[in-house]
């Protein structure tokens, strides 16, 4: 079943050349046409904006304060774009869109390499059309970036733990799972891959790389780990030291401890049941992969019981990842996502099989079905006056319902195509359908307002050029408008109750 049995395919350029355009269709759509939106958009891409004018890259602000809500490795990658474009509307979404690409490219690799070609495109695909790779792709979030730094890690680890020896894969494993941690907390997660490595191999599992004793050298993924997160903890200590001020103490504080293991076992927000990303998070969020376990749970157990590492190395790294996120008070969606690829490697020996299922041709014209009909159930609607709808389309200021039209059309022939040509690729072409219509027709409506360009131009309008502007209780998005001085009275100030006001009353006084 792995790349030890069989000769390596070569790479395929009229898969890659696949994957591209689907990625262009999914991901890519529209950008460049719209501003970052709320909630973290605007934020992320002032502070990296911030970053290249001030020059300080180890320490990022929002507003002028230090913001220690991250470790900045993602910052610094928006602030590189911004460097290259000099625009914040081409440049925010760019970490995004590659971290994208270099996640389907790794599996579609190693599914080359496990399995065989057509196991890796279905894989790539597989992942491209699961919604909430979708959903965060097609944003500025740290979580993309993140879940290419644990696709690649798990990539460099499983190709040395299954497709082996190959230690320095083993040591770009541990060093990608560093360079994770310095984008977000959880990124260290792919060395617990190791755990069940270790029980496998002891078992003994076949399909287990025959690794002989090595002594030293199984340190590689570890030290690799401490590299990764030297690259940026090192400095960021020196500096504090150096610069010897109170603020940067507390930035060093607050990162390290109460935003790490504070936020994780004892949370004070998005609080949720042990259950929520089981039972909530991907059955929805993780279609029409989520739909696809009817079909692989059976298929897991028979690996199981003939003890295919292949197949549950990955999977229990999955496992174990889930079980870290439920037993934390606080949980968000996108926590999960990073932990996505590891599913569908667990789920590469069968992807072949399922994709000539009728029963899987079935389910996925349904999902898909079912999306173009949302369509066409608010198409009809706002034709026939239904009062929702049309208070909806008011509410959220799209002037035409065109763009559910296009949806409509361009979803359904490429659903008709799909559902008589090539079944398996029937909830892709809907998405990317969807993806179109919400990139070029519904966007660029919205941003205006989604962005709070507007509210800055018409607040600016009123305000004589040559004045100062006081900013109280400013949201973020706010700052990347402003042509001239202002002054802010420090972020996230409702903490503090009416302090906010008496500092900005006691400035207005002066």
């Amino acid at each position: 079943m792995n790349g030890t049995t069989r000769p390596l395919e070569p790479l395929a350029v009229r898969d890659l050349l696949l994957l591209a355009i689907g990625l262009l269709v999914i991901v890519a759509a529209g950008y460049g046409l719209r501003d970052p939106w709320p909630a973290d958009e605007p934020r992320f891409a002032g502070l990296a904006r911030d970053m290249v004018a001030s020059g300080d890259w180890l320490f990022p602000r929002v507003g002028g304060d230090l913001y220690q809500d991250k470790p900045p490795l993602y910052f610094w990658l928006l602030a590189l774009s911004y460097s290259v474009f000099g625009s914040v509307r081409y440049s925010f979404l760019l970490p995004s869109l590659l971290a994208a690409s270099g996640t389907l490219f790794l599996l579609y690799d190693f599914g080359r390499r496990l399995v065989d070609r057509h196991t890796g495109l279905l894989a790539a695909f597989a992942t491209l059309s699961t919604l909430q790779f979708v959903l965060v792709m097609r944003g500025a979030q740290i979580d993309g970036v993140l879940c290419f730094f644990t696709t690649c890690s798990l990539y460099g680890l499983l190709r040395h733990l299954l497709l082996g020896p190959a230690w320095g894969w083993y040591f770009v494993g541990g060093l990608a799972a560093g360079l994770g941690v310095i984008t977000k907390g959880g990124g260290f997660l792919p060395i617990l891959l190791l755990v069940p490595y270790i029980w496998l191999r002891r078992a003994p599992w076949h399909g287990v790389a025959p690794l002989a004793a090595a002594g030293m050298k199984w340190w590689l993924a570890p030290l690799g780990l401490l590299l990764g997160i030297a690259i940026w903890l090192v400095p960021m200590l020196v500096a504090v030291v150096q610069r010897a001020a109170p603020e940067y103490a507390e930035y060093r504080d607050e990162l390290l401890l109460q935003q790490t293991v504070t936020r994780y076992a004892k949370s004070w927000h998005h609080l949720r049941a042990w259950y929520y990303f089981l039972l909530e998070v991907i059955p929805a969020l993780w279609l029409p992969m989520s739909a696809l376990l009817f079909w692989l749970v059976p298929r897991w157990w028979r690996a199981w019981q003939v003890r295919d590492a292949s197949v549950w190395l990955p999977l229990s790294w999955f496992a174990l990842v889930v079980l870290f996120f439920s037993l934390s008070p606080g949980k968000r969606g996108v926590y999960l996502l990073p932990a996505l690829p590891a599913l569908v490697i667990a789920a590469m020996p069968y992807l072949a099989e399922l994709a000539r299922n009728r029963g899987v041709h079935r389910a996925l014209i349904a999902l898909a079905l079912l999306l173009w009909s949302g369509g066409l159930l608010v198409l009809l609607g706002y034709w026939l006056g239904n009062a929702r709808i049309t208070e909806l389309f008011a509410a959220s200021g799209l002037r035409s319902i065109a763009p559910v039209g296009a949806f409509v059309l361009l979803a359904g022939v490429s659903l008709t195509w799909a559902s008589w040509r090539l079944p398996v690729a029937a909830w892709t072409v809907v998405l990317g359908s969807l993806a179109l219509t919400w990139a070029y027709g519904i966007a660029p409506t919205l941003d205006a307002e989604r962005s709070g360009s507007r509210f800055v131009r018409g607040m600016l309008a009123k305000v004589p050029v040559g004045y100062t502007l006081g900013l109280v209780g400013y949201k973020e998005q706010f700052l990347l408008y402003l042509d001239r001085p202002t002054v802010n009275f420090g972020h996230r100030r409702w903490l503090e109750g009416p302090q906010e006001n008496f500092d900005a009353a006691a400035w207005l006084a002066l």
